[in-house]
């Protein structure tokens, strides 16, 4: 498959600084990918680099296999048939949110607008609210009306630069679902920038993982969490902590919560002193078991408490217990070891 956006190896400066290097990747028609990453790292850089704001110094970015940005040359923003989504939605607040969203619709006549704009109100399900200014709308609906501005020329690609930051976190997750829905629906191929690993798991295909202007790895989220290729990958996402180990055989590892088996073999010699990733649902409870923990600290989370656990060697791990198992600080609780995937690395030095 042609990819729809090409990053081959880019590098972008800013005030003397070198804030993107050897940056590669490449995003096919209908995909949503996310560059996912810590403040600072790069990625809205990069974004504002495929937009057209921001030149590069090497390497070359590609949209439907023509080049828009050399270190000689840039295809003006305007010229890129791309749409945007920035932090703050910049909506005009003058205008209304029918001549919002028909802003860029320049080439149409009046009747072609409003029908273009009824089928995107209806789309973000904001049927009626033409009439209306961005100050009469909430943040969700501001992001939503956005949105439809964004898409209503239908762009090759669209770019979402942190869209949900401002809002509260369970209107994140549940806009991040619809506009995930609303995308796919549309067939429309998106990239978003987020420092929300939540937000970028909600709503990518493939998820870039940045640091200090590289991705260290760009895979599904279901690889990101369970199958991290180095160290700080396995500590970005999700919640965790690394237990030191003895390599037994290379699927097998001695741990002081026991014997971990794991259907990925690595190549360090055996007795090899490694660390080992351990995530709040590897631990689970178990009454029966001999292995008992301290409860330290606990977080309601509704249908699951998260236990912080001390174990008898001082060590400490996370675990997710159904929150009818209610333990107080100071309680011991047995536990035991349940992990599926086992993710190692050597200890650092």
């Amino acid at each position: 498959m042609t990819a729809l956006l090409d990053i081959k190896n880019i590098e972008c400066h800013y005030q003397g600084q070198t804030v993107i290097r050897e940056l590669s990747f490449h995003i096919n028609s209908g995909d949503i990918a996310c560059l996912l990453g810590p403040s600072g790292c790069g990625k809205t850089t990069a974004l504002r680099a495929i937009a057209g704001f921001e030149p590069i110094h090497s390497g070359g970015i590609l949209l439907r296999n023509q080049p828009v940005s050399t270190p000689q040359q840039m295809l003006a923003p305007e010229r890129r048939k791309l749409g945007m989504v920035f932090q703050d939605y910049a909506l005009f607040p003058h205008l209304s949110v029918y001549n919002n969203i028909t802003f860029g619709l320049r080439q149409m006549g009046k009747s072609e607008k409003q029908q273009r704009a009824d089928e995107l109100l209806a789309l973000v399900n904001l049927e009626g609210f033409g009439k209306r200014y961005p100050h009469e709308l909430s943040g969700g609906q501001q992001q939503r009306i956005a949105l439809a501005r964004a898409i209503a020329n239908k762009p090759d690609l669209l770019l979402l630069d942190e869209p949900f930051s401002n809002l509260d976190i369970d209107l994140r997750e549940k806009l991040a679902h619809k506009v995930r829905n609303i995308l796919k629906s549309q067939k429309i191929t998106a990239l978003l920038v987020t420092h929300d690993q939540q937000e970028a798991f909600a709503l990518g295909d493939m998820v870039g993982v940045m640091n200090e202007g590289r991705i260290l790895q760009w895979d599904t989220p279901f690889n990101l969490y369970h199958e991290p290729t180095n160290h700080f990958v396995a500590n970005f996402i999700g919640q965790g902590v690394f237990l030191k180990g003895t390599l037994l055989a290379p699927n097998l590892v001695e741990t002081d919560i026991g014997k971990i088996q794991g259907d990925r073999a690595y190549p360090w010699p055996i007795n090899s002193d490694i660390e080992v990733l351990i995530r709040p649902d590897d631990i689970v409870a178990d009454s029966d078991s001999s292995l008992r923990a301290e409860v330290i600290d606990k977080a309601f989370k509704g249908a699951e408490i998260m236990y912080t656990l001390k174990l008898p060697n001082g060590s400490r791990v996370l675990s997710l217990f159904p929150s009818h198992l209610h333990h107080a600080v100071g309680d011991e609780v047995g536990i035991r070891i349940a992990a599926d995937h086992l993710v190692a690395f050597p200890i650092e030095a």
